[in-house]
């Protein structure tokens, strides 16, 4: 996979070299030369570029990437205009756009980034989440719905996954077992909960809330 990362701050910076260390060919385009020195040797590419026009990108290749990240937030004229070049001049399959407000998002789905993430508001999110529930390892799927994983309580080890009827107890589903060595695997009805198992469920957040209470 090719991977064009537009704007190098934090966000954009740390985007570029997880998605390296993770083997995707990454091309970093940001218009500060001290940027660009800092993170050449951590990605395929790094390419100091003051982008104007969609030829100014074709110039550098990003007609020939899978997925592009526009990571400038605060300058919301140019992420608008530069996820326009991409997206409707260049083509790329997967534009991914970082916004900095709920009109800034709107926007940008508007002209046609697949994807909108505001990183801030994601973390300001799970912090509050962490905080209020009764559990601190949770992906919320929406308001409503979220995946977490608790250590097996006393009470259900020894026994099996359709003793302890997690669903009708609790009206959520056991997904999955992560083991002491962290490795996660499918479960079946079969499976006796050994000590300092990891169950990971999946259900609504009240429901989830009622269940770490067990």
């Amino acid at each position: 996979m090719k991977c064009c990362v537009i704007g190098l701050g934090r966000f954009g910076f740390q985007v570029a070299i997880t998605l390296a260390e993770n083997g995707v060919e990454v091309m970093a385009v940001d218009s500060n030369e001290e940027i660009i020195e800092q993170i050449k040797d951590q990605v395929t590419q790094a390419i100091c570029l003051h982008i104007t026009d969609e030829a100014s990108l074709r110039s550098i290749g990003v007609d020939e990437m899978d997925v592009a990240v526009v990571a400038i937030g605060e300058e919301l004229a140019q992420s608008i205009t530069i996820a326009v070049f991409l997206k409707k001049g260049l083509n790329i399959p997967r534009v991914i756009a970082r916004a900095v407000s709920d009109i800034h998002k709107d926007i940008l789905k508007l002209v046609g980034a697949d994807r909108v993430v505001q990183p801030e508001k994601e973390i300001a999110v799970r912090v509050a989440d962490g905080i209020s529930a009764s559990f601190t390892d949770l992906v919320r799927v929406n308001k409503q719905f979220s995946i977490i994983q608790l250590v097996a309580p006393k009470s259900a080890i020894g026994k099996t996954i359709e003793q302890l009827d997690f669903f009708g107890a609790y009206n959520v589903l056991c997904i999955g077992i992560k083991d002491t060595r962290d490795i996660i695997s499918t479960v079946q009805n079969s499976y006796i909960v050994k000590q300092n198992d990891r169950l990971i469920f999946a259900g609504k957040t009240a429901d989830l809330n009622n269940l770490a209470k067990m």
